[in-house]
């Protein structure tokens, strides 16, 4: 299953991820020079239980118990998605939401809560409906035990009223690793694997592509395309044929575009190698697409599915919508007006449409860019607020 990391800039998700997976995901150039997350990033997790231990002692990511030395039971295997917190990265954040099972939100101690990212993305999971939701309290070794109950409680009036109101809150400092176990255990026991529709048309979400070829390499030994996403429903199999929409451009004035056609070459989920695979997880698929396709995630946003399945692109989106309620005082008047650009975040796929009709709680917004869609779809809306994109609201596509 797939489970979500998200939180204000800087507040330690990234660390969290490593404590738990061993990866640092800030792994784009950019990233490690500024010190935040730009692009999603992931790590594939197996959560062990030992069965002579008791409580949180008994979890753990490694097969040997690392208190009694016992050989543990593979009890739960998770891709976990990196978001970044940063302002002008929200729409990646809603991306990485769009396929989770469940979301880990990250509060830091030293800062008052909340944070103005901490809002956001507590707002996309309310808009998302994402219901299994942990919060992490990390940097507690930086403040005191008063500060630290007082953070507790801001915390506590901040998630009041919200889908996380009941949420666990765990303390920790993610660079020790300390309640790393509770962590574990906590996500075992209250994100359980949901139902999936295995028998349906295959859908599958790019969340990433990547051309991993080196500069100079040989011509007869370059790779295809790398297709990076999540399977929401259906099955895929090695040597299958896919049909990914809505493509690529083939009418740049007139926004048109043809979906592509390849066949996969291989599946890989972390370092395993598989033969097919259903819903759940972060998988790779290595195509026969040309690699420059996919190369900056250039494919990102696409839908894959068997050939003749999939909704036909749309350059038009009728929806109903509804403005959020803002937490902080500067997040007020975000309301939509006619004729305005905004953005739109369905999927993992992200738009720019003008909203050419209004009608009480309905919208039709033109795209410049034409995107796959189903009927009952969720999409984020963000307006430009100042010199930046800001969540405003949520649509159903009708």
């Amino acid at each position: 299953m797939n489970v979500v990391m998200l939180g204000h800039v800087d507040h330690g998700k990234t660390s969290i991820t490593k404590s738990l997976s061993g990866v640092w995901t800030d792994t784009h150039s950019e990233e490690l020079k500024r010190g935040i997350t730009i692009k999603m990033g992931y790590a594939d997790i197996n959560i062990y239980k030992c069965g002579s231990c008791k409580g949180a002692e008994a979890y753990g990511v490694s097969e040997i118990c690392e208190s009694c030395g016992f050989e543990c039971e593979l009890v739960r295997k998770l891709s976990l998605l990196d978001a970044p917190g940063h302002e002008t990265l929200m729409t990646t954040a809603i991306s990485a939401s769009s396929i989770t099972d469940g979301a880990i939100l990250v509060i830091a101690a030293n800062e008052p809560c909340p944070q103005p990212q901490t809002a956001e993305h507590l707002n996309v999971l309310e808009i998302l409906d994402v219901e299994n939701i942990i919060v992490i309290q990390n940097k507690v070794d930086i403040v005191g035990i008063e500060k630290a109950k007082e953070n507790y409680n801001q915390i506590k009036e901040f998630l009041k009223g919200t889908k996380a109101e009941k949420a666990p809150i765990i303390p920790m400092v993610a660079n020790q690793g300390i309640n790393t176990d509770v962590l574990l255990q906590t996500i075992y026991e209250n994100i359980p694997v949901p139902k999936r529709d295995v028998d349906a048309d295959l859908r599958m979400y790019v969340a990433r592509s990547f051309d991993v070829n080196k500069p100079g390499s040989d011509i007869q030994k370059i790779k295809g395309a790398i297709i990076g996403g999540s399977i929401i429903q259906g099955q895929i199999k090695e040597g299958q044929e896919i049909e990914i929409a809505p493509g690529i451009i083939i009418d740049k004035k007139k926004g048109e575009f043809e979906t592509i056609k390849t066949k996969v070459q291989g599946i890989r989920s972390g370092d395993t190698l598989l033969s097919e695979a259903g819903p759940g997880g972060l998988l790779a698929l290595s195509t026969l697409l040309d690699p420059s396709l996919a190369k900056s995630d250039g494919l990102v946003g696409q839908i894959v599915g068997v050939p003749g399945t999939l909704p036909k692109a749309v350059k038009k989106l009728k929806m109903k919508y509804k403005l959020i309620s803002r937490l902080l005082e500067d997040d007020s008047n975000l309301s939509l007006q006619l004729n305005e650009p905004i953005v739109l975040s369905v999927g993992t796929a992200i738009t720019v449409g003008i909203i050419t009709t209004m009608k009480k709680d309905l919208i039709e917004v033109a795209l410049k860019r034409p995107i796959v869609v189903e009927k009952k779809s969720k999409v984020a809306i963000s307006k430009r607020a100042g010199n930046r994109w800001k969540l405003s609201g949520y649509g159903i596509i009708e």
